[in-house]
């Protein structure tokens, strides 16, 4: 009895074995690279575009977890296009303890559209660390003569999924700093933005055709609109960020093509503007357009010095001449909640709308804002809705005796 049962236990036994091994090797290993062993350098002067790209390459290879490693120091790069169409399925992670910086030379990038492209990747995150694009000769250039090259955008997402920027710092960008294009799922939290509040289109973070973004906790200073939303994005919420300087959030420019894209389901909440141009801002151009926003909720954001806290501008026309046409961008279900704080200007509340497509569903609650030492005024053209304790008085909306 004894033997026959030590005969039963002991092939069970090996089998048990056989799984747990057969197990554990089934289980991706995560890599870790290192851009030193691929012959970077952290000396700021050494090109090391090459290292970063062969990183990529055994990364984007591997169907494991990998995480690129960029040790402290001050690594020069090129133009970086990442390509991950042809990648596996494995995450890949940038974990970024030291600075990534452009050519001195403005013009090595400057005709570029990007400094630094992901395309087509999926599941892609990026942990710390500090680029630096070394805009300011551009900017001087732009602001000097007009004669300058466009500009590289610093960090591109376009075609990608499950997107993750966290803890990262992008400074003195030649133009936009962060752009999310084509993209869903991305989340990007306690970033920070800076750049001088004259650097010329140098907007904090862009948003473009993406569905479900999120932005939170960061800190945006620049020459631009902190946050701007572009036509086809959906479902963006903006939570926990202080912007200034800059030209605020905006969600816009709408309308410059005639059958372009909207932007519906946006959310801005808990937002700090610090002597920003704008606050919180819908812009079109003036042309016929099919393009529209819609639901569009702008609530807990305290204004300090701003010059235009609230705005719709359905005249929007940075080019001359402008056609001087009205707006076809439908505007609608618009809510501006719990907004507080001081104007640098007169008018603190600008609702200047479509003749051809009027705003529609404005509502406004709770909203007090004025100058230092005197009340504000407010402007409103073919917009209407409902307000509830608004101040400055907005004579377009009417009172919701039902929000009272």
């Amino acid at each position: 009895m004894v033997y026959k049962t030590s005969f039963v236990i002991l092939p069970l036994a090996l089998i048990f074995l056989d799984f747990i091994l057969i197990s554990s090797l089934s289980q991706p290993n995560p890599t870790t690279l290192n851009v030193l062993t691929y012959g970077a350098k952290p000396d700021g002067s050494t090109d090391s575009t090459k290292a970063f790209l062969a990183a990529w390459n055994v990364a984007c290879a591997s169907a494991n977890p990998t995480t690129i490693i960029v040790p402290k120091g001050r690594f020069l790069v090129g133009n970086l296009v990442f390509q991950g169409n042809k990648c596996k399925d494995g995450p890949i992670s940038f974990r970024i303890a030291g600075s990534i910086i452009a050519p001195g030379d403005f013009r090595v990038l400057a005709r570029s559209e990007q400094w630094i492209m992901f395309e087509q990747v999926t599941d892609v995150s990026i942990y710390g660390g500090v680029l630096d694009a070394q805009g300011t000769g551009l900017w001087k250039c732009k602001n000097e003569d007009g004669h300058c090259p466009t500009g590289a955008k610093t960090l591109l997402f376009t075609g990608s999924n499950n997107i993750n920027i966290n803890g990262l710092t992008s400074i003195n960008s030649q133009k936009f700093h962060i752009v999310i294009d084509n993209s869903n799922n991305v989340n990007i939290d306690g970033v920070k933005v800076s750049a001088d509040g004259n650097s010329p289109n140098t907007d904090g973070i862009h948003v473009q055709a993406s569905h479900s973004v999120h932005i939170t906790n960061s800190r945006i200073g620049t020459g631009d609109d902190c946050i701007s939303i572009g036509p086809g994005s959906t479902y963006v919420n903006i939570q926990n960020v202080q912007c200034g300087p800059g030209h605020g959030i905006s969600i816009g420019s709408l309308g410059r093509e005639e059958a372009e894209q909207g932007v519906e389901n946006v959310t801005v909440s808990n937002v700090d503007f610090t002597g920003t141009q704008n606050g919180v801002r819908i812009k079109t151009w003036g042309k016929y357009s099919k393009s529209f926003a819609r639901n569009i909720v702008f609530q807990h954001i305290n204004m300090k010095m701003v010059k235009n806290p609230i705005i719709i501008d359905q005249h929007y026309c940075p080019d001359k001449p402008c056609p001087k046409k009205e707006s076809g961008v439908k505007v609608s279900n618009v809510r501006y909640e719990d907004i507080h704080g001081t104007s640098s200007t007169d008018v603190a509340v600008i609702l200047d709308c479509s003749k051809e497509q009027p705003c529609t569903g404005i509502v406004m609650n709770d909203v007090n804002l004025g100058l230092v030492n005197r009340p504000a005024q407010a402007s409103c053209d073919n917009a209407n809705g409902l307000a509830n304790d608004v101040v400055p008085f907005t004579p377009c909306l009417r009172k919701d005796l039902l929000m009272t």
